[in-house]
């Protein structure tokens, strides 16, 4: 499928990003291209999710619904950014949403506890000691803690920045701001962590 779609692109349709042009055969009806983009980018969006409400079960929920809307959207949609940016948009609007709604009425996951029900990335097995299995994990632990504790705005810049790896321009697309003001919260955020983290250096 996907192949198929790389070789029909071509003229302007070539120089855009592949997954606006996948939405764009969602908008006109290729069912199968949607499956592609919901393949693709599921884990992310979920990840991201996860770190952003803390509980898997909302962001496995919240996922569905940014999947959603990006599909019900899709009689309106214009490639005027890149797909992940307007993707990570819908999904930041529903988890600032989750958090101000439910704060205080759901019972939210640690970001430590547990998690063997999340789908994980896959990473080669270096074997390490029990020993050094632990310190990692306790040292990840208190990380996702720290990253857990930041304002809402300061935890999606952070998460963009360095899980996803987003460049300034994007992450102020999809938080509706200015670059300066993405480079101003993430350099609170990451002043936060460094004083939080600072033993662990």
């Amino acid at each position: 499928m996907v192949e198929r779609v790389k070789d029909d692109m071509g003229g302007a349709a070539a120089a855009l990003d592949f997954d606006a042009e996948l939405m764009l055969r969602v908008k006109e009806g290729d069912g199968a291209s949607f499956g592609v983009l919901l393949e693709k980018h599921r884990s992310s969006v979920i990840h991201f999710l996860y770190r952003m409400v803390q509980n898997h079960a909302v962001a496995e929920e919240l996922a569905q619904e940014a999947f959603l809307r990006v599909y019900r959207s899709r009689v309106t949609y214009e490639p005027t950014a890149k797909f992940t940016t307007w993707l990570f948009r819908i999904a930041t609007h529903l988890a600032l949403n989750a958090l101000r709604d439910g704060k205080n009425e759901r019972s939210q996951e640690r970001l430590d506890d547990d998690s063997s029900d999340m789908p994980v990335r896959q990473v080669s097995d270096l074997r390490p000691s029990v020993e050094q299995s632990m310190v990692y994990q306790a040292k990840l632990a208190e990380i996702r803690s720290a990253i857990a504790a930041l304002p809402e705005k300061q935890r999606a810049a952070v998460l963009m920045h360095k899980y996803e790896e987003m460049e300034y321009s994007q992450i102020a697309k999809v938080l509706g701001c200015s670059e300066s003001a993405v480079k101003s919260l993430l350099f609170r955020a990451y002043e936060t962590l460094r004083a939080r983290l600072a033993h662990m250096a």
